[in-house]
């Protein structure tokens, strides 16, 4: 929430040369609501279904950049299926920042309640051993957008880069 995940995934998108997908705005184009709404009027459970079905339909298509919503990896099936077919990306940022960055909260359903800031850091509490099996995850708090797109690239250069070992000749790359 607030990390970047939308920004970052657009202009990563732009970078790679591939469609982005922010599943958000998926599902409130097809509920014709808001997130917001469809947590107050229907609420988290049937919010959370449609955020696993959705994701199920999006990850069948090839080159995708999808920035999802903070809790998708709360449902233990989607975070297996984002490990085993994505390069799963968490971005994060302190508290005091995602505070900053999120306004006044009144498009976050999960801030409604309390103090904004214990909420933020009981929602990063019971996410962190979720977000903690990402692939990659980048600390935003205080890069700028290029600075977290260039360390994503970066990272998956590293992945795709040929391997330093030698050839079997034992003569080096050749």
């Amino acid at each position: 929430m607030a990390a970047g995940k939308s920004v970052v995934g657009r202009k990563l998108a732009h970078r790679l040369k591939r469609g982005f997908v922010d599943l958000d705005q998926v599902i409130e184009l097809r509920e014709g609501m808001k997130v917001r709404e469809i947590f107050k009027v229907k609420g988290e459970a049937y919010f959370r279904e449609l955020e696993r079905l959705t994701l199920r339909e999006l990850l069948r298509r090839d080159g995708l950049v999808i920035a999802t919503g903070g809790g998708v990896v709360m449902d233990e099936e989607n975070l297996d299926l984002l490990k085993r077919q994505c390069l799963l990306i968490c971005l994060k940022a302190t508290p005091e920042m995602l505070l900053k960055r999120s306004g006044r909260g009144e498009e976050r359903p999960l801030l409604k309640g309390g103090d904004r800031k214990e909420r933020i850091a009981k929602l990063l509490k019971q996410r962190e051993e979720r977000y903690d099996q990402a692939h990659l995850s980048i600390d935003t708090t205080a890069l700028s957008l290029d600075e977290v797109v260039e360390n994503i690239l970066e990272a998956i250069g590293n992945l795709t880069a040929p391997s330093p070992l030698p050839s079997p000749s034992g003569r080096g790359r050749g």
